[in-house]
């Protein structure tokens, strides 16, 4: 079965509300808090490390029976400056978000993260995020080698 790894764009920053444990590598989010200050209408968005995913994003990922992760909340502060952006891009607003906090392993479950944390899908898992924007988000066959 074919893999592929899904490299989102990076919207922000970590708020100052969120809480890492940075004796591990990678940091282990215990608490996340991000803020958003340069989204596209992505579907998908990443911030070291780790994943969210928009609501209707994270209701497809549910309903399609695939596992290998976990819907969390996340704290979201939209900036102003994606506010800003959105309006000049004709967006109807920013969505919720959902942390997708990935349970499964890279190559082996549809849906896992390689040694540096990398978003490592199946072809399965691949058409369900099809279904939704992926906008300046690379996606390339999975390279244990390249990608770790």
């Amino acid at each position: 079965m074919p893999f592929y790894t899904l490299t989102p764009n990076i919207p922000g920053d970590l708020g100052e509300n969120a809480v890492l444990d940075t004796s591990v590598h990678p940091p282990r989010v215990e608490r996340l808090h991000i803020a958003i200050d340069n989204w596209f209408g992505e579907d998908v968005i990443k911030l070291f490390p780790v994943h969210l995913v928009t609501e209707p994003l994270a209701a497809a990922m549910v309903e399609s029976g695939l596992r290998a992760f976990e819907l969390r909340d996340a704290q979201v502060t939209i900036e102003p400056e994606a506010l800003e952006l959105v309006a000049q891009l004709n967006l109807d607003g920013v969505p919720d978000f959902r942390w997708f906090d990935v349970t499964g392993t890279a190559g082996q479950d549809h849906i896992g993260l390689s040694g540096k944390a990398r978003l490592v899908v199946s072809e399965q898992a691949l058409q369900v995020f099809q279904r939704f924007s992926l906008e300046g988000c690379d996606v390339e066959e999975y390279d244990p080698a390249k990608h770790g």
